[in-house]
């Protein structure tokens, strides 16, 4: 039996044993990091299934490469599609995570999803005690939600994003929700604002249905009313006591009027 051996470049030994060409060194501690990496790819895999063993997952596939996860499949509401890949991102040695899960659940109409999203939001976090100071805008197209205006603090807009993404019809969210910024000069004028509103007697029926208030947003003194008001004597009077205030800088008012069994302009528009 003839064994040769002989030093090549890059430090590469190679083997001659029995007529049979052998190499060890760089080479071959690439074809063992190739291993490893499949071997590593694969416990990846087996953390990422165990991490989604819950019936919201059951119709939800992992496959990974070089570290990086592929999320197939589907789920019933789109704050599934985040919960799975905010798990997958979790898992050790995860490099990064492609998210193509398809949110299956109901097909609503644009129209119709807007509308039932915009009377959920009327009523989120009732009782707080903040609902009249958060002004919310709501756009859908294809079953896609962008969310956008002004939220009274952090815990307001949380509760008003997570609604949405656990609604049923619902295949995306867009947040564009703006927090208003803490300041007590806006808590007293937000506080006065609501008492020189609400506290009129032609504009007092505004504060019995949650759903119909005249919404109002202070931002560094700045007043914005929003809503519906029934006439335009309504809307002007909502005009003057906000202007009322003191402290205020600027009163826009964005109210409209809306008389008995009309539709606000805006929901006119999207039909």
């Amino acid at each position: 039996m003839m064994i040769l051996k002989r030093a090549g470049s890059l430090g590469m030994t190679w083997v001659l044993l029995a007529g049979v060409l052998l190499f060890s060194g760089p080479a071959k501690a690439m074809a063992q990091g190739g291993a490893n990496a499949s071997q590593n790819d694969a416990q990846i895999q087996a953390d990422v299934m165990k991490s989604l063993e819950n019936k919201r997952f059951k119709d939800v596939k992992a496959s990974v490469k070089n570290g990086v996860v592929r999320l197939t499949g589907t789920v019933d509401v789109y704050s599934a599609k985040l919960d799975a890949d905010n798990r997958a991102h979790h898992r050790k040695n995860v490099k990064g995570v492609e998210n193509e899960i398809d949110v299956a659940g109901p097909t609503i109409d644009d129209t119709t999803l807007r509308n039932k999203l915009a009377e959920k939001l009327a009523y989120d976090r009732v009782g707080y005690g903040t609902t009249a100071f958060n002004a919310f805008t709501i756009g859908v197209q294809n079953g896609a939600v962008t969310l956008g205006g002004t939220a009274y603090g952090p815990s307001d807009k949380d509760s008003a994003v997570s609604m949405v993404e656990n609604y049923p019809g619902v295949k995306d969210v867009v947040d564009n929700i703006e927090v208003a910024p803490v300041s007590p000069m806006d808590d007293r004028i937000r506080l006065a604002e609501a008492r020189a509103i609400y506290g009129y007697p032609q504009l007092n029926k505004y504060a019995i249905d949650p759903a119909k208030p005249i919404r109002i947003t202070v931002v560094n003194g700045n007043v914005t009313l929003s809503g519906v008001v029934d006439t335009q004597a309504d809307k002007d009077v909502a005009n003057l006591r906000a202007n009322g205030v003191p402290g205020v800088f600027k009163v826009v008012n964005n109210l409209e009027v809306v008389g008995e069994g009309e539709k606000p302009e805006k929901e006119k528009a999207e039909k």
